[in-house]
């Protein structure tokens, strides 16, 4: 059997005569491609634990290669339709990945179209594992939450030629049709409301930056607004950690616990967070907004019902979805619809944040 995964150009010019005899790839030039047997490419797809994972690496790399699919998609393939969508999302435990999925759901149930979704525990790998058994399936319409996927995962589905929408991030100069807010700016107008309050000294308390182009870009745009006026924010001050009421507690504790300069200013990931930081702030009695101004970001319902409420910043996720199953119909249908669409984040101000104490 062959090591490498690029098929010796004599293989490729027999499945190339092969695929123009009859217009379409069968079992047997995977096979072939892949060098194994029909019946190791069907237990590939059909009863995978019993075959190696390099076989299994190899099969598949012969079935993309040659634009193949398995019975179920290709028989939704021969109709043409296989009226499903898909849609990963990083995680089920967040309320706002929930309301995209939500307003996707809708628009395509409107239509006959079943979504299925997908969940990658914010893991590239698995992001792309996913997408390709969606594939496999005869999806013919995805959406994926942020860029931060590997190459591999968006060269697939130009190759199947599965129309996809980025959600829940925006960018202009994004190479993909980008439907979400930016995050960037968001976290840009975030701090310069405390700047203008008279802040001086930030903590700012994320979820983890890696593969993660949303909180990349939201740290990006706190720390560019931040040099613009001269200020930065000190590394003993800088604090990633899961999106958790907990972590909010145990990153202020260990701020007001330490020696040397207090922020008057956090900056949170998202309103879990920032109520956790609330919280132990009651607890540890530092007035609030008087001692230390918070944000969050997502305008959960609980931001408005505390006391103090939460400042933070609103995105119609529900809208997301919607317009990002719009774009993915319309594709479907043959128009032209527009790159992108950009759904504007609005700030919320409410008690938690005031003018630094002297």
């Amino acid at each position: 059997m062959p090591d490498s995964l690029d098929p010796p150009a004599a293989a490729r010019t027999q499945t190339n005569r092969a695929r123009r005899s009859t217009g379409r790839s069968v079992l047997s030039d995977v096979a072939k491609l892949a060098g194994v047997s029909t019946a190791t490419v069907s237990r590939v797809y059909n009863e995978p634990d019993k075959v190696s994972a390099n076989v299994r690496e190899r099969v598949e790399h012969a079935a993309l290669t040659l634009n193949w699919f398995p019975n179920a998609a290709g028989r939704a393939l021969a109709s043409t339709r296989s009226h499903i969508a898909g849609i990963i999302i990083p995680t089920l435990d967040d309320r706002v990945f929930a309301s995209q999925v939500s307003g996707m759901q809708a628009a395509f149930a409107a239509r006959g179209i079943t979504l299925v979704l997908g969940c990658s525990n914010y893991d590239p790998a698995q992001a792309l594992t996913q997408v390709r058994a969606m594939l496999a399936r005869g999806v013919e319409a995805m959406a994926v939450v942020g860029e931060a996927h590997p190459a591999e995962l968006f060269d697939a589905l130009r190759l199947y030629r599965v129309p996809y929408a980025v959600t829940y991030a925006y960018r202009k100069d994004s190479p993909h049709t980008c439907i979400g807010f930016d995050n960037h700016a968001a976290y840009a107008e975030i701090t310069e409301h405390l700047i203008g309050l008279g802040h001086r000294a930030f903590a700012v308390c994320i979820q983890p930056t890696r593969d993660n182009d949303r909180v990349q870009a939201r740290v990006a745009g706190i720390r560019a607004t931040l040099e613009r006026h001269g200020l930065a924010v000190r590394p003993e001050h800088m604090f990633e950690g899961e999106s958790t009421m907990g972590f909010g507690r145990r990153s202020l504790r260990t701020i007001w616990q330490a020696s040397g300069e207090r922020p008057t200013a956090i900056i949170c990931g998202n309103d879990h967070i920032a109520l956790g930081v609330l919280r132990e702030a009651e607890e540890l009695g530092i007035a609030i907004p008087g001692e230390l101004s918070v944000t969050g970001f997502d305008d959960l319902e609980m931001a408005q019902e505390i006391r103090p409420a939460l400042t933070t910043m609103r995105v119609d996720t529900y809208e997301i979805g919607q317009l990002a199953a719009q774009y993915l119909l319309d594709t479907l249908d043959g128009k032209r619809p527009l790159h992108g669409h950009e759904v504007h984040a609005l700030f919320q101000l409410r008690q938690s944040t005031g003018p630094a104490a002297r």
